[in-house]
C-alpha cells in the first residue's frame, strides 16, 4: 500500500468498502490488486496468481481478451460448480487504472448472485419435495379425522384413542420434515461462504455427546470417544458443526441394535483433523453408497420411517461439510456397520 500514490490509496480505500469483489489484473492476467471482499472470498494469497487459478471459467477468460482487444467493457455470467456452486455477474473493464498503470490491465467487478440463483432453484425443488413427502402423513391424518368425524369412530371413544396416537406421530413426522427441509435450504444457500471463526472441534464433539446422552441411554447404546490432547482448531460455524455431529450420532443410534458400541475419534492427519464415527449396525449395501447423501434417498424406506428419519440427514451433513471445505467418506458393510469419516482443514 505504501507504494500507491495518494489518489490510488483513496481509490483502494473506496473499493475496500464495497461488498462486491474487485480484482485488478496486470497484462499477464495476474492479480496485482484486490479489495477486501475479494480477499475474503478467494483467499489472502491471490496476489500474483493468474486469474485462471482463481476463477476457472472459460467465458471469463474469453471476455477478458475481448475487453482488452475491443477496449470495451464486457459483462458475463460466471458459473463455478466445484468445489461448491457459485454464480457471479462479472463486469470486465479494460485498463489502465490508477491501481495498475499498464495498457492491457483489466478491472473485474464481481457481483455474487449465488444466493439469488440458488433461491430460484430451491423454490421449485422445495415445492416438489414437500408435495411428495408430505402426502403420506397428510393422508393418514385426514383418514383418522374423517373416521373420527363421520366414520365408525364418531361415538366410539376407544377407537378414537387408537387413531389419535397415529395422527400425532404423523404430525411429528411432518414437523421434522419441514424443519429439515428449511435447514437444508438455508445451508445450500450459504454453502459457498466459508466460515471464518476459529473454533475447537474437540469441544463441540464433547458438547454434542453430552446433549445427546438421553437419546443414547434410551436406545441402550454406549459411546467411546478418543481424541488427541492437542487443540483441534478449525475455521467453522459452531451451530452447523453441532448439526453434523448430532445427525451422525442420531443415525448411528437409529440403525444399530441395542447394547452395541459407537466409536468416535478425532486425530491429527498431516495438516488436517480426521473425525470418525463408527457403528456396528445394519450397514449399507455397497450399491447404495454413491446415493446415500442424496436428499430423500432411503436404503430401507420402511425402517427409516419407523426410526423417524426424514431422508435429509446425510444431505444436510454433506452440504455443511462442503461449506467447511472438508471432505467426507462413508464406508459400510451390510450387517456389520458403517463408518463416516470427515477430514477438516486446520485453521
Amino acid at each position: 500500500m505504501s507504494s500507491l500514490s495518494k489518489t490510488s490509496f483513496q481509490e483502494m480505500t473506496f473499493l475496500d468498502e464495497m461488498i462486491d469483489q474487485v480484482i485488478i489484473l496486470d497484462k499477464s492476467r495476474n492479480v496485482c490488486c484486490a479489495n477486501k471482499s475479494a480477499f475474503t472470498r478467494f483467499g489472502n494469497d491471490i496476489n500474483g496468481k493468474n486469474i485462471s487459478l482463481i476463477l476457472r471459467d472459460a467465458k471469463l477468460l474469453e471476455s477478458i481478451d475481448l475487453a482488452i482487444n475491443n477496449k470495451k467493457t464486457q459483462i458475463v455470467d460466471i458459473e463455478i460448480k466445484l468445489p461448491n456452486f457459485e454464480f457471479y455477474k462479472a463486469n470486465i473493464i479494460p485498463g489502465p487504472s490508477k491501481l495498475c498503470n499498464q495498457d492491457q490491465s483489466v478491472m473485474i467487478f464481481l457481483k455474487d448472485l449465488t444466493e439469488i440463483y440458488k433461491t430460484q432453484q430451491l423454490k421449485s425443488d422445495f415445492v416438489a419435495n414437500v408435495s411428495h413427502e408430505l402426502r403420506t402423513p397428510l393422508q393418514s391424518i385426514k383418514l383418522g379425522l374423517e373416521t373420527i368425524n363421520e366414520g365408525h369412530a364418531t361415538n366410539d371413544f376407544e377407537s378414537q384413542k387408537k387413531f389419535l396416537p397415529i395422527m400425532l406421530q404423523q404430525t411429528e413426522r411432518m414437523e421434522s420434515l419441514v424443519s429439515d427441509l428449511l435447514s437444508l435450504s438455508k445451508i445450500e444457500l450459504q454453502e459457498h461462504i466459508r466460515p471464518s471463526i476459529e473454533i475447537d472441534l474437540d469441544e463441540i464433539i464433547n458438547h454434542v455427546i453430552k446433549i445427546n446422552s438421553d437419546l443414547i441411554k434410551k436406545r441402550k447404546m454406549k459411546i467411546e470417544y478418543s481424541a488427541d490432547k492437542d487443540a483441534h482448531k478449525i475455521l467453522g460455524d459452531r451451530n452447523r458443526l453441532i448439526e453434523i455431529f448430532t445427525n451422525l450420532i442420531d443415525n448411528a443410534c437409529k440403525y444399530s441394535e441395542e447394547n452395541t458400541l459407537i466409536n468416535i475419534s478425532l486425530h491429527k492427519k498431516s495438516d488436517n483433523f480426521l473425525f470418525s464415527i463408527k457403528d456396528h449396525g445394519v450397514g449399507i449395501p455397497k450399491k447404495f453408497l454413491p446415493r446415500i447423501t442424496e436428499r430423500f434417498f432411503r436404503v430401507d424406506p420402511a425402517r427409516s420411517k419407523e426410526a423417524g428419519g426424514t431422508g435429509l440427514g446425510l444431505a444436510i451433513v454433506k452440504h455443511i461439510v462442503n461449506q467447511h471445505r472438508a471432505s467426507m467418506d462413508i464406508i459400510s458393510d451390510e450387517g456389520k456397520g458403517t463408518e463416516v469419516t470427515i477430514e477438516f482443514p486446520k485453521a
